[in-house]
């Protein structure tokens, strides 16, 4: 697989830890594209040293449940499972930002935390788990688009929405599932939920699934008038 000007064949190709940057709601998919803007001195510092190395970050949600620890702001627990994004564009904004954008390259499970005194975090990860992620289109064909789109469509309607239907119709099926998860408006746990799925078609059906217990709820919650 190549993301940007590297290639990425097997999880051999992937660092064993990485600079993490932990971000509520936020979603990371292989092959698919994630801007950020970076502001907060620690992970500036974390941008000028992965582009000085290998280029790729890892994107790790704080974790959300019952046994996260809420004390520390600035060290949450983090979630089992992130994802790796390599740094395609960066541009300065010339008041201390960088505009990046990430693209995805593979999901990884956090082993263990790395003390390297550092201004931000690293963790040590790995990636065997989630191989299939390198491989195009692997599973592509067990998409049930219709049901992907009807979804999008009624939740689009519901919410007044409008959509580049020309885009949407000519994209791949992993690109129309991992798009839709990814600029989804749900939260940290159906965000963590998609990025977890075991593969894309489970992706597909869960997105499906959330979609519909969302539009569910909107009906429920409108006034009934007499």
């Amino acid at each position: 697989m190549r993301i940007g000007n590297a290639n990425y064949d097997s999880v051999t190709d992937l660092p064993s830890s990485v600079p993490v940057f932990p971000l509520s709601g936020a979603l990371l998919l292989p092959r698919a594209h994630l801007p950020l803007n970076i502001f907060e001195p620690r992970y500036i510092a974390m941008i000028d040293d992965a582009m000085a190395g290998d280029r790729l970050i890892g994107m790790v949600q704080p974790r959300f449940d019952d046994e996260a620890d809420l004390v520390d702001d600035d060290m949450p627990d983090l979630c089992d499972v992130g994802a790796l994004g390599r740094i395609v564009s960066l541009q300065e904004s010339g008041d201390g930002r960088y505009l990046i954008q990430l693209g995805g390259v593979c999901r990884f499970e956090i082993v263990e935390e790395a003390q390297t005194g550092l201004p931000y975090r690293r963790c040590r990860i790995s990636a065997e788990r989630f191989a299939a992620d390198l491989t195009l289109g692997s599973d592509e064909s067990a998409i049930d688009r219709d049901a992907l789109i009807r979804a999008f469509q009624n939740y689009l309607d519901a919410n007044h929405l409008e959509a580049d239907w020309k885009s949407v119709r000519s994209a791949s099926n992993e690109a129309l599932v991992n798009t839709l998860a990814m600029m989804s408006p749900y939260g940290p746990a159906e965000k963590q939920a998609l990025l977890e799925a075991p593969n894309l078609a489970s992706r597909a059906e869960t997105l499906v699934a959330i979609t519909e217990v969302e539009l569910a709820r909107q009906a429920s919650d409108k006034p009934i008038l007499n």
